[in-house]
């Protein structure tokens, strides 16, 4: 299996509506605890989504998988790519590298990732979790994390043009305790998180759902272990011919959703749009030409 190859989870999602009960059942609980929840017995995995073992069997060969042996093995090639470091992910594509120019392979690999990525994401839960960000009755929390704080960054500086009551976390676990004091039951926190998940923004996650708060993830095709505890999650497609994961397609989904949220908030947003340029005027911030 190979990285820009789609996910067992991917696969899941996909046929989710073509299963038959007992088969949904069980595919919601391998989600549940992806994809640990794959990698016991198969006994195991039936009794855990009480299901009958020929359920598995035929639910296997529906994903593509000739029997529980190769389906497990794609789960273990999966976990094997969430690790990679950046030398193990440059290595993989220099091997296999097409003799063609650096610009035309990146760009390809990273249209590629914006049309999977976009396949696979349902609108509804993409317009749930702009709802929640838009929601003013609440206090927004942005998190990053060593790469993604500059996306969190990004989003935080244009929040703070549309909405009041926005936050913007440090990504040094020794200051979370003084955000979180404050946060309370259906308050909402973005958390970006991409491979090589970081343990510190996992024990931030854990502690804001046990105040109530909702999460909204940003992660990749293998999901964050923060998933499990997320109102909606956003998987993107962040594989290129690098050692490092490519921002683009979490790029994309940002500036979707800061237009998104802008329309949902709009009378607002432009009264503090007003109020910011009134300020930007007075402090000559900017070189103005007229």
């Amino acid at each position: 299996m190979t990285e820009t190859a789609q996910t067992i989870s991917d696969r899941i999602h996909q046929m989710l509506d073509d299963l038959t009960r007992a088969e949904r059942q069980l595919a919601l609980s391998v989600l549940e605890n992806y994809p640990a929840s794959g990698l016991g017995p198969l006994a195991m995995l039936a009794r855990d989504a009480e299901v009958s073992v020929p359920t598995v069997a035929r639910m296997v060969q529906k994903l593509g998988y000739k029997g529980y042996p190769e389906f497990q093995a794609g789960l273990r090639e999966e976990l094997k790519a969430r690790g990679k470091t950046p030398i193990a992910k440059h290595d993989t594509w220099a091997e296999a590298a097409p003799s063609g120019h650096i610009l035309n392979r990146f760009t390809e690999a990273v249209i590629d990732n914006i049309r999977l990525t976009l396949g696979q994401i349902d609108p509804a839960s993409f317009d749930q979790a702009c709802a929640l960000i838009a929601d003013e009755a609440h206090h927004l929390y942005i998190v990053g994390g060593r790469i993604t704080h500059t996306l969190a960054e990004y989003l935080f500086l244009h929040m703070q043009v549309i909405r009041p009551d926005v936050t913007h976390v440090q990504s040094t676990s020794n200051t979370w305790p003084h955000y979180l004091l404050n946060a309370k039951e259906g308050d909402v926190f973005v958390i970006f998180d991409v491979r090589r998940y970081e343990n510190n923004t996992l024990k931030l996650a854990e502690l804001a759902h046990a105040r109530g708060a909702r999460i909204i993830l940003m992660t990749d095709q293998w999901r964050s272990p923060v998933h499990q505890l997320a109102t909606v999650c956003l998987s993107n497609r962040i594989v290129v011919p690098s050692a490092w994961d490519s921002a683009t397609t979490i790029m994309l989904l940002l500036e979707t959703m800061i237009s998104a949220v802008q329309t949902l908030n709009w009378s607002q947003t432009k009264a503090r749009i007003e109020e910011l340029e009134d300020m930007f005027d007075q402090t000559k911030l900017f070189r103005k030409f007229t």
